[in-house]
């Protein structure tokens, strides 16, 4: 059990004004916050990298999809067991272990020189798929450990770019080192980003939480019977399954929109990527900054609106000015809403029940995202060739605009 240091050092929790005191006065939180970027970038060196990699040595399509399959369906399959996990073991050294076993389990990467090893692929993107899931849930869990409840929003604001830095940083290397270095490069990087990470996760100084007294099977059933008894839960969910399906579809049409509907290539497609990377960070920082203040479900609803209203915009004007700048601006203006209804998101997530129950419903709406996901990705498939790509988009962003409803409107008595 960790001893949680005096307040004066950056304890947990610290208290302090805005960002700069969030930032100044938390060691602690830097120190995650730190950890996650690098973590999260070394996953987007190994993906982006492996990807070519194993196009490159099989020249199939379906072993680079294969492999990507069995990387994501533990977010499905998982989650939820993952949050379970959060709530009995230490989260700090449940993060640090699973750092180290995934350092670990890259390492057989390092023996695969030809297509007939490619089993040996398929058997690390599993074991990353599964372990990869016990850490969202942890962390989000753990930061109302290390930051006061006011400042929850402007943690979460910040911890959520961590993913859209290590987006930007890590593709890029990614492909320079699996060119200059080949696959050796790509892993020997993700192993010393995990081993970093682990190191700063391991100083970290947490207070001790309570061992748990239910069995795992009987935590993660009482964990499944809250989300059905507990309105705010179930909103949380509902939510994040509206969210995940138009992320789904997002994702799937977001090239086709680009080629089909504005014309452009494969540069224009890569600068429309990179612009809502810069966007989203930008967001969180402004989000961090000046509504750190706001109430978490009126930054969920007001921002979901405005974010769909803002992608509705985005669909739309190509049918009258088909031009490829408005469509940069507007998705860079989008990083703003949709950042700040991420901060209000995760803020309500982690304080719509107490403590004891904080990852097993972190871990569950991301099940429920990651199912979502899928199933608006398949959509996407099937309704693109019928309804169009501009409606089906459309689709998406009605949705967001649906959600963000639903969270004002049935907000009262049920979100405390």
């Amino acid at each position: 059990m960790t001893e949680a240091p005096p307040a004066d050092e950056g304890s947990s929790p610290i208290r302090g004004n805005g960002l700069r005191g969030l930032l100044r006065g938390n060691r602690d939180f830097r120190r995650l916050l730190a950890a996650s970027v690098i973590s999260q970038t070394g996953d987007w060196v190994i993906s982006t990298g492996l990807a070519f990699y194993v196009y490159q040595l099989t020249g199939s399509t379906l072993a680079t999809a294969t492999m990507l399959l069995i990387t994501r369906l533990p977010d499905v399959l998982l989650g939820s067991v993952a949050g379970v996990l959060a709530d009995r073991w230490d989260r700090r050294r449940l993060l640090v272990g699973t750092d180290v076993l995934l350092a670990l389990g890259l390492l057989p990467l390092l023996a695969v020189h030809e297509p007939s090893q490619i089993w040996i692929v398929y058997g690390v993107a599993l074991w990353t798929g599964v372990l990869g899931t016990l850490l969202p849930p942890a962390q989000k869990a753990l930061v109302p450990q290390l930051v006061a409840r006011e400042q929850l929003v402007r943690a979460n604001a910040l911890h959520a770019q961590c993913g859209q830095i290590a987006r930007l940083l890590g593709a890029m290397l990614g492909g320079v080192a699996v060119s200059a270095g080949g696959l050796g490069a790509v892993v020997l990087i993700d192993v010393a980003s995990f081993a970093i990470s682990a190191a700063l996760q391991a100083s970290l100084r947490t207070p001790g939480r309570p061992s748990a007294t239910t069995s795992m099977g009987g935590q993660w059933a009482a964990g499944l019977r809250l989300a059905a008894r507990h309105a705010g839960v179930r909103l949380l969910v509902a939510y994040m399954a509206i969210a995940g399906l138009g992320e789904g579809i997002f994702s799937t049409l977001a090239a086709p929109f680009v080629a089909e509907v504005l014309g452009g290539g494969g540069d224009a497609y890569g600068l429309f990527l990179s612009v809502q990377a810069v966007g989203g960070i930008a967001g969180g920082l402004l989000v961090a900054a000046y509504a750190g203040a706001a109430k978490p479900w009126t930054l969920l609803g007001g921002a979901t609106i405005v974010f769909g209203l803002t992608d509705l915009a985005l669909f739309v004007y190509p049918l009258a000015v088909p031009a490829l700048w408005p469509a940069l601006v507007l998705i860079g203006l989008a990083g703003a809403p949709a950042a700040a209804a991420m901060a209000g998101f995760t803020t309500l997530a982690q304080t719509v029940t107490a403590d004891e129950h904080r990852g097993a419903v972190i871990g569950l709406l991301g099940s429920a995202h990651a199912a979502t996901a899928l199933l608006g990705t398949a959509l996407a498939g099937v309704l693109g060739g019928t309804l169009g790509i501009v409606a089906t988009l459309c689709l998406h962003a009605g949705g967001l605009i649906v959600a963000g409803l639903l969270v004002l409107a049935f907000r009262p008595g049920i979100i405390r």
